[in-house]
């Protein structure tokens, strides 16, 4: 999940614990596994390097892609799962390793979903382009580690992993989880207190991952359209929801609305946070 992962659960059995634990860090590391980019042998890298050939996807595979779909159409080709090979040239590590205009230009000819030929189970991917599941993968992996969890019992637990969160119930002597908000100004502290009696929670902004320039910080939420990162939007966007892929959906898409931010989540209906 390239992050801090954690497991709380309300009990005082320690063999439980553990088993529940172990459950959540095995499915964490299945979908690591199977929908990395940075592995060799799995399903991603044989679409990569198919040469524009079908390959056939299985179940749980179709229903991310059917997903990805959705999130695309519903965000007018801003939420793209097309667009993570931008990352060969934004390399967001906090220096002033600004590309250029026509560098960023020139990637636009490998995006683009809507070139991408999806009828399930089959995917066929057009030379020189690729997929990233990052924009919800951590996600989707927090909310099939939870049903797992509840699967195998009935304590109160809470998953995080990397601040995107599951909680299934409140612990017993508590009416709700307490969930300390990042100051973007000041890492590991809180700026405020969310709490959570269950549910999901899911953050997208620029605390740890951007560029500054001449005093101009650049966040890591890169527009597919321009190839470029989405200026004027807040720092971070934290968003409740009933589970932590929606919420790290709404939470992207916010940040992709840029200053049209506050208004878009206010139309969602949902609990949401904004840092500018």
């Amino acid at each position: 999940m390239a992050s801090p992962c954690e497991v709380l659960i309300d009990t005082f059995d320690e063999t439980l614990a553990k088993q529940l634990t172990s459950i959540a860090a095995e499915e964490a590391w299945r979908i690591e596994n199977k929908f990395s980019r940075y592995n060799n042998s799995n399903i991603i890298h044989h679409i990569h390097t198919a040469q524009g050939e079908p390959v056939e996807v299985d179940d749980e595979f179709c229903e991310l892609l059917n997903f990805a779909d959705q999130c695309y159409k519903l965000s007018d080709g801003l939420f793209d799962i097309t667009s993570g090979i931008l990352r060969e040239i934004w390399k967001f590590d906090g220096s002033s390793n600004i590309p250029s205009r026509k560098q960023a230009k020139a990637y636009l000819k490998r995006i683009g979903w809507d070139e991408v030929r999806w009828q399930a189970p089959f995917l066929t991917l057009p030379k020189g382009m690729e997929i990233d599941l990052g924009g919800f993968g951590k996600e989707y992996a927090v909310d099939s580690a939870a049903k797992n969890v509840a699967d195998q019992s009935s304590a109160a637990f809470l998953i995080n992993f990397g601040g995107d969160i599951y909680a299934n119930k409140p612990p017993k002597e508590q009416d709700s989880w307490r969930i300390g908000l990042e100051k973007n100004d000041a890492l590991g502290k809180a700026n405020s207190i969310l709490e959570l009696a269950s549910g999901a929670v899911a953050t997208s902004g620029d605390t740890r991952r951007y560029l500054e320039k001449s005093g101009i910080r650049f966040p890591h939420v890169l527009n597919p359209k321009t190839a470029w990162p989405v200026m004027r939007a807040p720092s971070s966007v934290t968003v409740v929801a009933d589970n932590c892929t929606s919420a790290g959906f709404l939470a992207t898409m916010a940040m992709l609305k840029g200053k049209h931010a506050d208004e878009f989540l206010a139309a969602q209906n949902v609990r949401y946070s904004l840092q500018t």
